[in-house]
């Protein structure tokens, strides 16, 4: 068996390390927040060539805090992308703001950011451009069209930790910047986890006590806020895991490599690096317009598969009070209907990729003899 991600074999190269972090945490009690925590916030925000981190307790509170810190609220508009998990369009209604979706690029599934200008309007506050599958959206035109339009930039990095455009990190572009831990993140928890970056210290203070039920001294509450703490333990592990992010990051680098080696002539369209982008693929997704035989056909050879998404956002019954159809954003409807992604973790060997390519070389003959 091939698995999809492979949790396990990563706890047992750090074993030692990763339950020292946990006793000393059973040993010093701060189990909420504290100073293991505090120092992840300095350590991954330098990570992020960021100024300031504040640690949540996941990805979606660090955009739902982001968004708030950043003014949104009723009667605002939001834009974003279809095709992203469903947490980046959630933190928008939590808001009460509308969000406003513009297309991907095909090419990289990400933003289409000449999009954009046409979806601004006198009631537009953010734009939260998703780096998706562990590459960025082409920033430079994004951040122009938001610095001439006065719009907040709050990058969703929670598929992109160490993420790089033309050399600057996932998180450190726009006005913020939102991660997640969660557990088959590239940087992942033992539970769940999140992360804001910024280098503004107002967001910073805003965030800080947003997250803390709205105060900075206990039980002197200044705003309306909420219980997204990140736990001790968290902290802790997510330390000891920091440490090895850029050897697995690499790791995946090179299973992706050979990856694209061995499907090169296969004819299945695999994923483009960006020439301004260091893609660090949290998910490796090629497109097939027979998914479902596919997948089934890879599992029965014991080979897991997901899909990252079957279903855009705006086609989902929980969102269909925007007031989008199927046919509005082409392009994100038909990567949802065709992407799969393979298996991909930093352990992944050679011959593991080997064995995933020959079965899909021969379903991709299958289907052109066929």
């Amino acid at each position: 068996m091939i698995p999809f991600v492979d949790l396990k074999t990563q706890y047992a190269s750090i074993k030692d390390e990763v339950n020292a972090a946990i006793q000393h945490i059973l040993e010093t009690c701060q189990f909420t927040l504290g100073s293991e925590v505090a120092a992840f916030e300095q350590e991954f925000a330098a990570y992020s060539h960021a100024q300031y981190g504040i640690g949540v307790n996941t990805g979606t509170s660090a955009l739902h805090l982001s968004l708030l810190a950043a003014g949104v609220g009723p009667g605002d508009e939001v834009i974003t992308v279809p095709f992203t998990f469903v947490a980046s369009v959630a933190a928008i209604y939590y808001t009460g703001a509308k969000t406003v979706f513009v297309d991907i690029d095909p090419k990289t599934f990400t933003m289409d950011v000449t999009a954009i200008e046409a979806a601004i309007t006198e009631r537009t506050k953010a734009i939260i451009p998703v780096h998706l599958y562990g590459q960025t959206v082409e920033m430079d035109p994004l951040l122009e069209i938001a610095k001439r339009r006065n719009l907040v930039v709050i990058e969703d990095a929670c598929q992109a930790h160490g993420a790089e455009y033309k050399g600057k990190r996932a998180g450190s572009m726009g006005d913020m910047g939102c991660f997640s831990f969660y557990p088959g993140k590239n940087l992942g928890a033992y539970g769940e986890g999140g992360m804001v970056t910024t280098n503004n210290s107002d967001y910073t203070r805003t965030i800080r006590m947003l997250r803390d039920w709205g105060a900075e001294k206990k039980y002197h509450h200044e705003l309306k806020g909420y219980n997204y703490r990140l736990e001790g333990i968290q902290g802790a592990v997510l330390r000891v895991k920091l440490k090895y992010l850029e050897k697995w990051t690499e790791g995946r680098r090179t299973a992706a490599g050979y990856y694209n080696q061995l499907l090169a002539d296969s004819g299945v369209p695999t994923p483009i690096e960006m020439d301004y982008a260091r893609h660090v693929y949290h998910v490796y997704a090629i497109r097939t317009k027979n998914r479902s035989q596919w997948q089934d056909a890879l599992n029965a050879k014991g080979i897991q598969t997901g899909i990252h998404y079957p279903i855009p956002v705006h086609l989902l019954p929980a969102y269909s009070d925007l007031g989008y159809v199927k046919g509005d954003f082409p392009h994100a409807e038909s990567a949802a209907n065709e992407v799969l992604s393979l298996p991909m973790f930093p352990e992944l060997t050679k011959a593991q990729c080997e064995e995933v390519c020959e079965a899909i070389a021969i379903l991709a003959k299958d289907e052109v003899t066929t």
